[in-house]
């Protein structure tokens, strides 16, 4: 079997290995080092441009973590970085500059939406704002000098999903580079670059790594994309650390077992909640009742773990609902092995004006949940106790 047929679930446990029989630990080496030796000047003039020189620049263990991303992937390679936004800014730094403009969909992760509406104004960056599934819109807001299309598919929190084939044949019938954020799809539940997508981005400290235990982010494309991406990352130092490195193999090792149970007890608890009397609204892929229910079958194997929902009720029932939870901790972030929930407009979309939020659909009784990958019959009876709370009010001692 050659690395190039590996389907995603090998890549996830083998990475970048050749398969060859050879004397060697079986868990990668961690080069947990800010520098690396060498015997001359001359070799030094030569390590410059390998993962052996300074760890701002490469290191061997960032480098097995890079490419066992590309091979889940399918891409010829990717770069680590310290954060998903670090990931993000620095591509966006690398590929655009003063003059060009942006065509972005308009529900994205808010950290996402503010980078893009308050600092990229400030480096004479323009951007448009187009709804996920307008795609009329899309093509309207592209100008002469529109660089990017920017995209997120399953959205957050809405679980939107774009259509990948149409909007990367727009983005090459305009000259464009199309770069998608598939953190809430992952790389086993969908594979972008196969739509002809040139930029794949994860926030790895979700699924990826699965256990709440690192922040990284990894931008997936080109071999052309990621070296302009990798000169743009050695000066803004927005690098990774070695040990981090590690911690993300180990967790991808157990990714494709790890989302095939988040995605079965996510369709559990959607089918549940949308039956439930205090839920107004459930949002998930593989759900009939989904607006893009047969996109998104077409293009996922798994309909994700993430589910949100809006409760029958105000925004101080949302919150109560969430407080209510024990079983599902109260937290931000995602894509753990265990249960959170958490309120967008409280966290994810905290940073953007009330105003934004509105035109994302983002609403005070929005409940996000981050099904884990417990006992999906304790998930649903800690859903059940806590909607109870819904409608009631709080005793108020006088």
């Amino acid at each position: 079997m050659t690395q190039g047929k590996r389907r995603p679930e090998t890549a996830a446990v083998r990475g970048a290995s050749d398969m060859e029989k050879k004397n060697g630990p079986v868990a990668p080496e961690i080069f947990q080092t800010s520098t690396f030796e060498v015997t001359d000047n001359f070799e030094q003039e030569r390590v410059t441009t390998t993962d052996r020189y300074y760890t701002r620049w490469g290191n061997p263990t960032i480098t097995l973590a890079e490419q066992t991303v590309a091979a889940i992937e399918g891409t010829e390679g990717s770069r680590a970085f310290a954060s998903g936004m670090g990931a993000i800014t620095t591509t966006i730094l690398a590929l655009l500059k003063a003059g060009d403009h942006i065509v972005a969909q308009r529900e994205v992760y808010g950290g996402v939406a503010k980078f893009f509406s308050q600092w990229l104004p400030k480096m004479g960056i323009e951007t448009t704002f187009v709804d996920t599934t307008e795609y009329e819109q899309h093509a309207r807001a592209i100008r002469p000098n529109t660089k990017m299309l920017y995209l997120e598919s399953p959205t957050n929190p809405s679980l939107r999903i774009v259509d990948m084939n149409k909007t990367a044949a727009l983005a090459r019938q305009h000259g464009l580079i199309s770069m998608i954020d598939s953190t809430f799809g992952t790389p086993i539940n969908q594979r972008p670059a196969e739509y002809g997508m040139d930029l794949v981005m994860h926030s790895g400290t979700k699924y990826l790594s699965g256990h709440a235990d690192l922040t990284c982010g990894v931008v997936c494309g080109r071999h052309e994309l990621m070296e302009q991406i990798d000169e743009t990352r050695k000066s803004l130092g927005n690098c990774m650390d070695p040990h981090a490195a590690w911690l993300l193999i180990r967790g991808m090792k157990t990714l494709a077992v790890r989302v095939a149970r988040h995605n079965e007890n996510a369709q559990r608890v959607a089918e549940f909640l949308e039956q439930h009397a205090k839920v107004r609204r459930v949002h998930y892929p593989w759900l009939k009742s989904h607006p893009q229910y047969a996109l998104a079958r077409e293009q996922m194997s798994g309909g994700s773990g993430m589910v949100t929902f809006e409760v029958e009720g105000t925004g101080d029932d949302a919150r109560r609902v969430s407080e209510a939870m024990r079983l599902f901790t109260l937290a931000t972030s995602l894509g753990g092995v265990e249960s959170l929930v958490s309120i967008p407009v409280l966290t994810s979309h905290a940073m953007i004006s009330a105003e934004q939020r509105a035109e994302m659909g983002v609403t005070e009784q929005m409940v996000r949940l981050s099904v884990g990958i417990e006992s999906v019959e304790d998930q649903i009876a800690d859903l059940e106790r806590a909607l109870e709370v819904v409608g009631t009010r709080q005793s108020v001692s006088v």
